[in-house]
């Protein structure tokens, strides 16, 4: 007899793991991959243009877009998709004056910081942190541990040759 309340209370317990499991929602990977989606499926924002990144539950959204109608409207978006906790809108819109060579230029400038990012100890891997240009103005985003890191990603983005103007939009999140 002593074995079936037993029985009875661990069935409980697991019940109630299971139900905590499922209230704390989608897993970021998961929230990021249904944010990209849904910025696919809206006409109003380009989602080639756009970044998503997520930790615990906060989507970060970096990149240039072409209008601030289109970064409006990418934020409403992400903030409609179930399990988003919060919405960090760090998108610039772009240089509409920008000429193809200014583009190459850009290019090559983004390849240079992400390298020198990828190189440096410290800074996790080259995924960690985004890195857009845009006529020179590099934009660096995504999430690391520590405000000396995000300073650091920083300097060494305004440490490559051709870079106007480093934004610098990541966001510091403890690992925890």
């Amino acid at each position: 007899m002593r074995r079936f309340p037993t029985l009875m209370l661990g069935l409980g317990l697991a019940a109630i793991s299971a139900g905590a499991i499922a209230d704390e929602g989608k897993s970021d990977a998961s929230l990021t991959g249904s944010v990209k989606s849904a910025l696919i499926s809206n006409d109003a924002t380009k989602a080639r243009q756009i970044n998503v990144e997520t930790k615990d539950g906060v989507v970060q959204l970096s990149g240039f877009v072409d209008s601030a109608a289109a970064k409006s409207a990418a934020e409403a978006t992400a903030k409609n998709v179930e399990g988003v906790q919060k919405v960090e809108n760090k998108l610039l819109i772009r240089d509409p004056d920008r000429s193809t060579g200014a583009a190459v230029d850009d290019t090559v400038i983004a390849a240079k910081v992400k390298s020198q990012i990828a190189g440096k100890a410290g800074l996790g891997t080259a995924s960690d942190v985004n890195v857009e240009v845009n006529s020179g103005v590099v934009e660096l985003s995504g999430f690391v541990g520590t405000s000396a890191e995000k300073t650091h990603a920083g300097e060494l983005a305004r440490g490559i040759n051709g870079v106007k103007d480093v934004r610098n939009n990541i966001t510091v999140k403890p690992a925890g």
